[in-house]
This record gives C-alpha cells, structure tokens and sequence, in this order.
C-alpha cells in the first residue's frame, strides 16, 4: 500500500467510475443528494467479498435510502462484475476502478499495490464531501458493514 487510508475530515477525493452496466457515476454527482458509502473490496467472486456484497443486497434498506446511497468498488473489469451481480442479484452499484489499475484505490490509500487489489476500506461521505466515518480491515478479514450507521445518523440528525 503506498500511503495512509483517508482518515475522518479529510475530503473524500471525486472520481468517476463505470458500473457494471457501462453507465458512468461519480461520487459528487452522488453527493447532491445524500452521503455515500464506499464499500472497496478485494475481487469479485471470492469468498468473504461475496458475503460481505451479500449482506448489502440481503439489508438493501441499510445501505440505500433517502439519506444514503452504497456504492462497492474493486479494481475487477466492468464486464466481471456484471457476471458477478447477475450471478448474485446485486442491484445496486459494483464500481470498475480496473484502469488506470487501482487509482481511486490509491487516490482513497487502500490500493494494496503488490497484489494489485483494494483492501476492505469504507468510507462514508457525507453531502459536504468530507469523511464522516472509515474503517479499514486486511483482505482476508470480513469487515463489520454497520459502522457507518451510528455515523449516518449523527449527519442526518444534525
């Protein structure tokens, strides 16, 4: 990994990246409307990842409503994650950070550059476009997806 994960108050750098239907998003579009959560993970099809896109699919009301909408990122092709969330039913955004290879990765200091992959970084990001919460685990340990809400509902009742 070349530098430190983002920390809270630092602001969340914008990008634009395809999803697996080919449509572009951006994270400040997003953030016109609500706080966005950034969910990076190793690849697509691999055990603890599939679980953990699982969860989001399985709670869908956690992670997309009013005040928040998810989007996951992995430095896999567009055209592989279109497998996969046909494959799993995942019907909210798989983000393509495949080229150039890892940048909004590295850009958010989660690019774990010697194999080429995203570590487990979340990020939310509130309206304003500063980090509101993180929380960074190795690749191979499973991250606990309800963090963010304690601090979603600080930004939204403030």
């Amino acid at each position: 990994m070349s530098r430190q994960p983002l920390q809270v108050g630092q602001t969340a750098p914008d990008f634009t990246l395809r999803d697996q239907n080919g449509r572009d998003v951006s994270l400040s579009e997003a953030l016109r409307d609500r706080a966005v959560l950034l969910v990076f993970y190793p690849f697509a099809f691999s055990g603890i990842c599939t679980g953990e896109l699982g969860e989001i699919r399985d709670d869908l009301g956690r992670f997309e409503s009013e005040a928040l909408t998810t989007f996951a990122i992995s430095c896999d092709p567009m055209f592989s994650l279109r497998a996969w969330a046909d494959q799993e039913g995942y019907f909210f955004p798989l983000l393509s950070d495949f080229w150039p290879h890892g940048q909004v990765a590295s850009d958010y200091g989660v690019l774990d550059e010697t194999a080429g992959k995203a570590m487990r970084g979340t990020f939310l990001v509130a309206p304003d476009g500063r980090i509101a919460w993180t929380l960074v685990n190795p690749s191979g340990q499973a991250r606990d997806l309800t963090g963010h809400e304690e601090a979603l509902l600080r930004l939204t009742s403030a």
